[in-house]
This record gives C-alpha cells, sequence and structure tokens, in this order.
C-alpha cells in the first residue's frame, strides 16, 4: 500500500506545479457537512492510507503531514511514517493547528488550495484572512484530487424512499409552508438547504447513499414561489416523482446546483454558516447572505406524536435485541470464546430479527476493558480483544429501524470487579439518574443541566470530556442538532418534544472505561406560578447492570429511580420472552435489596 500511496502524493505533486501551487490540503468532508461520508468522497483517506474518520491532510511539495485527533493517534502512528506522512497530533499542546503550520511554513506570493465544495464557509473566511496576512493566497476552485483519482467510485445513487406521512406525522407540502413562514418573517427571498437531514426531513424521503445516515446526496432551495430539489434523476421512480410533483417539489439535476445559484435572483437568501465555501462563491455578489444555522434544524429537532410513537417502536425492538445479547454474554463469557468483533456480529444478528431493523445508526462500539477507555474505540478484524471474565465491557451501539433511530451504552461486568471499579461505576450511574430525574424551567438550555451529571465524579476528583447528550434524529442522523447537553456553552434550548442522550462517562487510560447511555424525551411536566417546566422521559427500553453497584453510594433516591425504570422495563419487554432468558429479565430488573 505504501507505493501505492507514493505514487498518488507523486501525481498530486505533478499537479501542484503545473498550478503553481505550493500546498494542498486535503479534509474528510463533503460538500454537505455530513458525519459520515460516501466513498466518492474519501479523498483525504484515498492520497494518505488513513481510513479513521477525522483527519485532514496537508501535502506540500517537500512534505506530507495529516492531522487527526487522540482517537486515532495509536493507529495513524501505524500506517503514516511507512506511507511518507508525519503524524501532527491535533489537541496536543505542542502540535500548531494546519492554519498555524502554514503560515509558519510558506512564504508571501505562495497559493495554498482546498476544494471549495468540501471546505466549510467559516474555515474558508478564516483562513483566507489569516493567510492573506503572509501574503499567502488560498484558492478554492481548485479539486487536485479529482484531477489525478482515476476510477474514483461515482457519487451513490440509492433509491429514494418514501416515508408515509402517518409516520412523519407531517406532509412535504406542510413543512415547506412552514418554511416560507419563516422566509416571510425573516423577509427572505429563499432559503438553501444543503444539510442531508434536513432535506430528508423536509421531503420524507430517506435513502442509503450514506453509511449509519439514511439520507441522499442532495440540495434543496425553497423560496416563496418553489421549492427545487436538486438530486440525481436515477434515484427517483415513478412513484416518488409523482410523489414530489403533489407535495409542491420540483426536481433538477444534482449538479445544477451551481448555475442555478449563479443564476439567483433574489435578493437575500438564508443560508447555515456549515454550508461549504463553493456556494458563497457562487452566489450573485449583490445577493445578501442571512446567516441561520438552526433554521430548519430547530423545527426538525422538536418531534411530534407521531414521531416520538415511531422511536418508541425502535427503542422496543432494540430492546428485545439488547437483551437477548445480555443473556447471551452472561451465559456464556468464560465458557467460549468471545471476541469484540462476535459482540458486534452478534447484536447485528438479533436486531435483524426484526423485519424493520435496517441497519446500524452508528459503528458499534465494543471496547473491552482497558479499550473501554478509548472513547470512540472501534474493534476491527484486524485488531481487538477477546473477552474475559472480569472487567468491563462498553457496548455503545445503535440501529436504524424504518419508525426511529436508537443510541444506547451499556457498561456490562463480565466478572470479579475491583472496589475502585464499583465505586467509579456507581458514580456515573448516580450522574445519569440525577440527569435523568431532572426538571428544569422551560427556556433552560443543556449546558445548564450538564452538571447535574458530572458532580458525583466531580466530587472524586473524576471527570469526562466529551458532551453529556445530544439529540437524536427520527429514522435519521443519530447524532442531531442544535440542543446539547455540555460543558461548553451551547445556547438551544431544551423544548418539549426533543429528543437528547443522557450519557455520562468515565475513562482510565490502560484500565477501563464507564458509560451509561438512555436516549431522552424532552416533556412537558408542570406549570406553576413560577411557569412552565420540563422533565425527560426514558425511551431506551433495557437493563442497566446493577452487579457494580455500591447501593451507599448510589443513595436512596436514585435507587428508587433506577427500580422504576427496570419495572418499567421489564412490563414492556417481558411479554416478549419466556423460560430462561424470561427468568434472566426478570432477575436484572428486580429491585435492588438495601
Amino acid at each position: 500500500m505504501s507505493n501505492v500511496i507514493t505514487e498518488r502524493v507523486s501525481l498530486l505533486r505533478e499537479y501542484m506545479r503545473k498550478n503553481s501551487l505550493s500546498a494542498v490540503v486535503v479534509p474528510s468532508s463533503d460538500p454537505h457537512g455530513s458525519e459520515y461520508v460516501a466513498e466518492h468522497w474519501k479523498s483525504r483517506e484515498w492520497v494518505s492510507g488513513f481510513d479513521g474518520s477525522m483527519g485532514t491532510a496537508v501535502i506540500t511539495l517537500n512534505e506530507a503531514l495529516l492531522w487527526t485527533d487522540s482517537r486515532y493517534w495509536l493507529a495513524a502512528d501505524k500506517i503514516l511514517p511507512r506511507n511518507g506522512y508525519t503524524l501532527m497530533k491535533d489537541g496536543f499542546a505542542e502540535t500548531p493547528s494546519i492554519i498555524e503550520w502554514l503560515q509558519a511554513n510558506l512564504s508571501s506570493g505562495e497559493n495554498v488550495a482546498i476544494e471549495g465544495s468540501v471546505c466549510p464557509y467559516l474555515q474558508a473566511e478564516e483562513w483566507r484572512e489569516r493567510l492573506s496576512g503572509k501574503g499567502i493566497t488560498l484558492i478554492l476552485s481548485h479539486d487536485p484530487i479529482a484531477a489525478i483519482w482515476s476510477n474514483r467510485p461515482a457519487i451513490p445513487m440509492s433509491i429514494a424512499e418514501i416515508m408515509p406521512t402517518e409516520c412523519a406525522g407531517e406532509s412535504a407540502s406542510s413543512k415547506i409552508m412552514r418554511i416560507r413562514e419563516l422566509l416571510k418573517e425573516s423577509n427572505s427571498d429563499g432559503i438553501l438547504i444543503t444539510m442531508l437531514d434536513e432535506i430528508a426531513w423536509t421531503t420524507n424521503l430517506r435513502g442509503n447513499d450514506i453509511e449509519f445516515n439514511p439520507v441522499l446526496v442532495a440540495y434543496m432551495l425553497v423560496t416563496a414561489e418553489k421549492a427545487t430539489l436538486f438530486i440525481d434523476n436515477k434515484k427517483t421512480d415513478s412513484a416518488t416523482a409523482a410523489y414530489l410533483a403533489e407535495a409542491g417539489i420540483e426536481c433538477a439535476g444534482y449538479s445544477t446546483i451551481w448555475q442555478q445559484l449563479k443564476n439567483y435572483s433574489g435578493k437575500n437568501i438564508i443560508l447555515s454558516q456549515r454550508c461549504n465555501a463553493l456556494i458563497v462563491e457562487k452566489l450573485p455578489e449583490e445577493c445578501r447572505i442571512l446567516w441561520n444555522n438552526n433554521a430548519i434544524a430547530s423545527m426538525k429537532a422538536v418531534k411530534n406524536i407521531h414521531e416520538i410513537e415511531g422511536f418508541k417502536k425502535a427503542m422496543l425492538s432494540e430492546g428485545v435485541a439488547m437483551t437477548k445479547l445480555l443473556y447471551w454474554l452472561k451465559n456464556n463469557i468464560g465458557k467460549e470464546e468471545i471476541t469484540e468483533i462476535d459482540v458486534d456480529k452478534k447484536l447485528t444478528e438479533l436486531r435483524s430479527e426484526d423485519d424493520n431493523f435496517r441497519g446500524l445508526s452508528f459503528a458499534t462500539i465494543a471496547a473491552y476493558g482497558e479499550n473501554g477507555a478509548i472513547v470512540h474505540y472501534e474493534p476491527t478484524e484486524q485488531e481487538h480483544s477477546t473477552l474475559k471474565p472480569e472487567n468491563f465491557l462498553l457496548l455503545d451501539c445503535g440501529g436504524q429501524y424504518k419508525y426511529g433511530t436508537t443510541d444506547v451504552t451499556r457498561t456490562i461486568a463480565l466478572g470479579a470487579l475491583t472496589q475502585e471499579q464499583k465505586e467509579d461505576y456507581t458514580r456515573v450511574l448516580r450522574g445519569h439518574i440525577s440527569l435523568a430525574k431532572a426538571k428544569f424551567p422551560a427556556g433552560t438550555c443543556g449546558t445548564q443541566l450538564d452538571i447535574l451529571a458530572r458532580q458525583w465524579l466531580w466530587q472524586a476528583g473524576e471527570n469526562f470530556l466529551h458532551g453529556t447528550g445530544h439529540g437524536v434524529g427520527h429514522y435519521l442522523n443519530v447524532h442531531e442538532g442544535p440542543h446539547q447537553i455540555r460543558m461548553n456553552y451551547v445556547p438551544a434550548p431544551l423544548v418539549a418534544g426533543m429528543t437528547i442522550t443522557n450519557e455520562p462517562g468515565l475513562y482510565k487510560a490502560g484500565r477501563y472505561g464507564i458509560r451509561i447511555e438512555n436516549t431522552m424525551l424532552v416533556k412537558e411536566d408542570i406549570t406553576t406560578e413560577f411557569g412552565s417546566f420540563c422533565s425527560l422521559a426514558p425511551l431506551t427500553i433495557c437493563p442497566i447492570d446493577k452487579e457494580p453497584i455500591i447501593p451507599e453510594i448510589l443513595g436512596y433516591d436514585a435507587i428508587e429511580y433506577l427500580d422504576k425504570y427496570h419495572e418499567w422495563v421489564f412490563e414492556k419487554l417481558s411479554p416478549y420472552f419466556e423460560g430462561e432468558i424470561f427468568e434472566f429479565l426478570k432477575h436484572a430488573c428486580a429491585p435492588i435489596n438495601l
């Protein structure tokens, strides 16, 4: 493989010399800011050989470097040197950012290229300003990888699937009417929707263009008079075409978006700052941009009653599969060889017993022992661990079902645990329950609630650095905003109808990791003389391992909550089981004896 990468870098440098480029930046993104990207846009992997989900390559005429975060340092360090790359440890105090490195290593008069359709607008603006201060030019019009990548995979062409209105809870035409109301309120002539999940939500179409995300590659432009979906016609059959026409949506080719933007006649347009830089480049100079990052996201995040019912069905299906997996694990650990890969395959097999299962919502994290301390660990066929009847298995997983998306994490005791492990597990669980029990005034944002999940860890001098919660899409992306629960300030309020995960954790490098996650529903709770209050209701239906719990640390109130949660879990899941697995579930959901 190293010879192949060397050849590709040589081809790139030949292109650079012909076009007077001193550096080329190759990010891990697509034109829509997707978390996962189709094979067509895996340019950074193609030119570097590094396949981690996060990383940016920078190639100059003499050097090749790749920035990635701590999740991938070990894996990248095995691959990059033999491919002629230097690993740049992003987030490490001594590592310069990409823009800092470019400023320090290029000279006035030199040019840096990054393909404009995969470069976020905000990044392009910052880089352009900082580089120009040193006389360096940022060029967005070049696509060097496309020029040298022969046999490049095509843009994906999955067939559109219509989500019935009874599942979506609102027709596409109704959603477009709401968007037009937004245009009127904003005094805007149009809005360009670029995020794929927002387009899927607006149109009630789903697809299979992106791994884990049931979306279609497209753009959508809505004005007061027209709604145009820019999508390849191979994705829409006659039934879909008729459905779109009935909803008042016209279709145009995906690549025609650029000419449409050049010809845009409106005085202004709403864009998200997450849009790619080329969009802004193509718009007429006189067109005023109205920035609104959450115009569609805020609508999509609040689920209607039909979507909520879909979540409940999906969580029930997931709970059945997870219970079968927990039973299999607890009964076979130490009796047969089970690897992290086996856990992943077994869970997918169990989910597939449900006809409504459509695939994973993200790559399963089945992390045993010390691997659990790697927050986004993913076992591979080449590198994985064998489970032993001791320590923890951290299992973070999710599924796509035709009526909803799931995300659940359980930390499972596989055998003997130390006192420290039990104390840590109990504090994480206590934080999870403290957040789950929260009542809060309408208008509260997730940052204001974050301490509830961390307080018991903080008292022990412990912490976790990832967010505590994120939104979950309705048969859509497992990560959605605008709301989050995290330490750094995110102003979006938690509104009744939103879904949000509750997933505190603790990670001790080289030893173990703990995380406990339920997907929750924000709901209206009480109204008093002090205003309206909301609370969180669990959607996830799955036993939480009681074996590691130290009751004295968990506390009476938390035990009471857990017992009630398990009573509800047993009520929901028990009709689906009998015999030994029924008894297993009954024991897993039994009250804690104080």
